[in-house]
């Protein structure tokens, strides 16, 4: 099989194209209701002949459309999102985060490779084939949501209430990283994800330090006493009960690990380190793709002023992987919280609303068989990497829940490009792998047996 489509654009009029998307700032976590619209209604125009349309939900509205003009051939639904992280500090930036910029060999700019670059690949190549053949190769769905990157609270009802207009034998997403730029990969996993504050909470207000200094417990000492109890000096979580059910490490699988090639001195250096740190007993690549995290993501209260602080808060995040019920993540870290000795406060934990299991797809899985052919295809002198993905993607479990379909990770982003940071960007020359890899594997797809796998709904 060979390419047909021909992507006559260049680098530049693509580059160009994607730059008004990334221009808007969909920053789902505090953008006006207007400027969220913008983006999806930008989605829908780009989708004209699937019928797309800008629908509601609860929060920040959806982009769907379908083309199902393709008779005995699977159905599946392509998955992405709109929404972007916010800035962060503006001053860490080279360049303004909402214009896309081009420095050298990759274009730079908020959502560039974290989601706005991967989906518009699979828009150009949809408007490739309607142009230059008349049709899909395949009955294709289309499902842009605008809350990812805030855990997607309202997608759950929305899919719920369309279960039947989504159902597909296959969901394809154009979220995910790819695991470096070395050599292609596809992921077989993404961990889970639960994520709450503690809170703890001392005088009814904040104390002058002279006046009452060495009188009251401090919220600050007493949460950073709390914190410190969460982790071993070697790097375990020491919380009760938050290992629960994961399975031993095989050693089939610490070998298939170990051949991947890793260096743990380069990913220190890279990182600006002297050294790794982390569970004992694991790898440095076991850990990232095998075992769960414990992480304080930030904490505040009071500042540089002479005060004892009434409240001090921390931001803490679990990624999960197989075996791990998020529920009982949860409560076994209520548990440890209530557990501790603080004098003098009060230390409670409230949970976020996200609360996702961690999501597998078989190795033999057809859908990665296919994936594999494509990226072949594509990248001929490369051996494409099964791997992991270390985030999170709340929307494969609900899939697999509601409509009984498994999710293909087919994004060209790689997780090196500064996703959820300053200065974040995509490599240029992925848009064009990016599209041919598409175009092959939705070709796969339609002429290959059909056996796509949907799993039993419970």
């Amino acid at each position: 099989m060979v390419d047909m489509l021909s992507f006559e654009l260049t680098d530049e009029q693509y580059v160009a194209e994607l730059a008004g998307y990334v221009a808007i700032p969909s920053v789902s976590r505090d953008a006006t209701a207007a400027t969220m619209r913008e983006a999806a209604d930008w989605l829908a125009a780009q989708l004209e002949f699937a019928g797309a349309r800008v629908e509601e939900t609860e929060g920040h509205p959806v982009v769907r459309g379908e083309w199902l003009g393709a008779p005995g051939a699977p159905t599946i639904l392509v998955y992405g999102h709109y929404d972007v992280q916010p800035t962060g500090d503006p001053s860490e930036w080279t360049t303004p985060p909402f214009e896309l910029i081009v420095d050298g060999d990759v274009m730079r700019g908020r959502g560039a490779t974290d989601d706005k670059g991967p989906v518009f690949i699979v828009l150009k190549v949809a408007q490739a084939f309607m142009a230059q053949e008349g049709a899909l190769p395949l009955n294709v769905k289309f499902l842009f949501e605008g809350e990812e990157e805030i855990g997607s609270p309202h997608l759950p009802t929305y899919v719920e209430r369309h279960t039947d207009d989504l159902a597909a034998d296959l969901v394809i997403s154009a979220d995910g990283a790819m695991w470096r730029a070395s050599e292609p990969s596809l992921s077989l996993a993404s961990k889970g994800l639960v994520t709450m504050n503690i809170e703890v909470v001392g005088a009814n207000d904040d104390l002058h330090s002279g006046r009452y200094g060495g009188t009251v417990a401090n919220p600050m000492h007493a949460l950073a006493q709390i914190l410190a109890s969460m982790h071993t000096d070697d790097g375990g979580v020491a919380v009760d009960g938050f290992y629960d059910g994961i399975p031993e490490l095989s050693d089939e699988r610490r070998k298939e690990l170990a051949a991947v090639p890793f260096d743990d001195d380069e990913w220190a250096e890279r990182l600006g380190l002297d050294e790794l740190h982390g569970e004992p007993g694991f790898t440095t690549i076991e850990r990232l793709w095998e075992r769960p995290t414990l992480e304080i993501n930030g904490w505040k209260g009071g500042g540089k002023y002479t005060v004892i602080p009434h409240l001090a808060t921390a931001h803490i995040s679990c990624r999960l992987v197989p075996g791990q019920d998020p529920e009982r993540v949860i409560q076994s870290i209520v548990d440890h919280v209530a557990a501790q000795r603080v004098p003098g406060v009060r230390a409670s934990v409230v949970v976020d609303y996200a609360a996702v299991p961690a999501y597998t797809i078989p190795a033999s899985h057809p859908a990665i068989r296919a994936a594999t052919a494509a990226l072949e295809h594509v990248y001929p002198d490369e051996e494409v990497l099964l791997a992991c993905i270390a985030g999170t993607l709340p929307a494969t479990a609900l899939f697999e829940r509601t409509i009984g379909a498994k999710t293909l990770f087919f994004s060209f982003s790689i997780s090196d490009e500064r996703l959820h940071a300053p200065n974040e960007y995509m490599r240029i020359r992925r848009l064009r792998e990016g599209m041919r890899a598409w175009e092959h594997l939705w070709r796969l797809l339609a002429d290959g047996p059909h056996r796509l796998a949907k799993v039993d709904s419970p």
